[in-house]
């Protein structure tokens, strides 16, 4: 059987963005659609195995090597010089121009780009393809961004808050936010890239010395998806939407299917997702989980690209080994270092070269069987489904926010850079299902072990977070009806 519709997809490198962009895929060949997934085959080995008549995935050969590639000013990881200077712009538009331009050729009805490949627009727009940009984060970020420029929010002073127009005054943006947004962490502000490494979000990408604002990386694009739902944040969807002038959906979350199937169930991870190095096996975290009682556990883990500094971490360790809480804490190589995401070279095919980073060296033997430190990748899936899991202590990245969100898990914030504050702020003060994990009144103070104790304890026993939690779990589900829409949308 055939389809003689198909849709591109291009995702941006890493696991936060290839995972949701391969969800996408999945759901629109549900829609008896073909999806083109194109991808660098340094990537191959990190997708997880999935075969579907109508979905295609397209290797193209490897980016050169860093000897082979252009100079300052054209490195792709910084996004800076001229767009098509990235290494994948050519087997791109090698691969697009052999196999849709021609007599008899039938173009795709649309490429689906990850916001952060927009580099890629040019070569769509001269084949004469339409493209929407994907957003592999929430609305909130995007939308909070937009208004905070709209308010010139930057401008607030000390002991100011402004109300954004448009969004819930909850949202209201401080002095302290400002500060917070770009506080300084092994060298460099949160929320701004160092200069080898590539955004924490589209709104903090820098081509060359300017900031480019996310709404003008969209200007050639169709439509707007982002990867969340109506039920999360319908305001914000309707906020970006009324000001860009453009149809936005929220297709989303992009989460396995046995995700959402095994609601009220343990999800295992080797199931869904591919296979990580690790110090600790499925079934070894299972049976720690199962000697824990119910809602009795913390969670700490930082994801795969950002964490605190080796200071902030030292403090964590204290604060875990003086709580009398049992806590999982996941340390993959890398924590604590400043230098760029950890992973994100070797899938650009350069060598890495961070040390190990930090370690909480001989804190397993002190806290006993109480703590579970993984060093390297966790199954968090299980971690979040199983039910002696009491809260998440996280960075908020989008795809740990939506994870833990549909499991009903509060959440302790611990914001770093980018959409990470954001993204705690609409679980804070919005959705009311977490806290966030402040210091003193400066927010530029280094985090100390009393606040990480006073953090742990208030949202281990709050139980209206923990009500609330459940209430939202319940009535979250993806928004097929809302990729229906936007299908429908290119047939007119």
């Amino acid at each position: 059987m055939e389809s003689s519709v198909e849709i591109i997809v291009l995702p941006f490198f890493g696991q936060g963005h290839l995972n949701p962009c391969l969800e996408l895929c999945k759901q629109i060949v549900c829609q008896n659609m073909k999806a083109i997934f194109i991808i660098p085959s340094t990537l191959s080995s990190s997708i997880p195995s999935y075969t579907h008549p109508f979905l295609e995935v397209v290797q193209l050969s490897n980016p050169p090597k860093p000897a082979d590639r252009p100079g300052p000013g054209s490195d792709p990881l910084n996004e800076s010089g001229p767009r098509r200077a990235h290494p994948l712009a050519k087997g791109v538009e090698e691969f697009l121009t052999e196999r849709f331009t021609g007599s008899g050729r039938v173009r795709p009805v649309c490429a689906i780009v990850d916001v952060m490949m927009q580099w890629s627009r040019e070569i769509f727009v001269k084949l004469g393809i339409p493209i929407a940009s994907f957003f592999t984060s929430g609305a909130c970020n995007s939308a909070m961004e937009y208004a905070k420029w709209k308010a010139d929010a930057d401008s607030i002073n000390p002991g100011e808050t402004r109300v954004l127009p448009g969004l819930p005054e909850n949202m209201s943006f401080s002095f302290a936010d400002v500060k917070r947004n770009h506080r300084r962490i092994g060298g460099r502000e949160a929320g701004k890239p160092g200069p080898d490494e590539p955004g924490g979000s589209p709104g903090e990408r820098r081509h060359g010395p300017k900031k480019t604002p996310w709404w003008e990386d969209v200007e050639e694009s169709m439509a707007l998806l982002f990867n969340t739902c109506d039920d999360l944040e319908g305001v914000f969807i309707q906020y970006i939407g009324d000001q860009i002038g453009k149809p936005v959906k929220g297709v989303g979350p992009m989460l396995p299917e046995q995700y959402w199937n095994s609601a009220g169930s343990v999800v295992r991870d080797h199931e869904v997702r591919s296979n990580r190095k690790a110090d600790a096996t499925e079934d070894e975290v299972m049976e720690w989980l199962n000697s824990k009682p119910k809602q009795s556990v913390i969670y700490i883990s930082f994801g795969s690209e950002v964490s605190p500094t080796s200071e902030e971490f030292a403090e964590l360790a204290d604060a875990l080994e003086e709580a009398n809480r049992a806590f999982i804490w996941v340390v993959p190589p890398g924590s604590g270092t400043s230098g760029p995401p950890r992973g994100m070279l070797s899938l650009m095919g350069r060598k890495e070269t961070q040390d190990e980073g930090y370690f909480p060296h001989c804190l397993d033997e002190k806290v006993g069987n109480r703590g579970m430190i993984i060093k390297g990748w966790a199954p968090q899936l299980l971690i979040l489904s199983h039910p002696s899991l009491g809260a998440f202590l996280s960075h908020c990245g989008w795809n740990s926010t939506v994870e833990a969100i549909g499991r009903g898990v509060p959440i302790l914030a611990w914001p770093i850079r980018g959409d990470q504050f954001h993204n705690a702020k609409l679980l804070v003060n919005h959705l009311k299902v977490g806290k966030t994990l402040l210091t003193s009144d400066d927010p530029l103070e280094m985090m100390k072990k009393e606040h990480i104790l006073k953090g742990i304890e208030i949202v281990m026993d709050d139980q209206e977070i923990h009500k609330r939690a459940k209430q939202l779990a319940n009535k979250f589900h993806p928004s097929a009806a809302s990729l229906k829409e936007f299908i429908n949308l290119l047939s007119k």
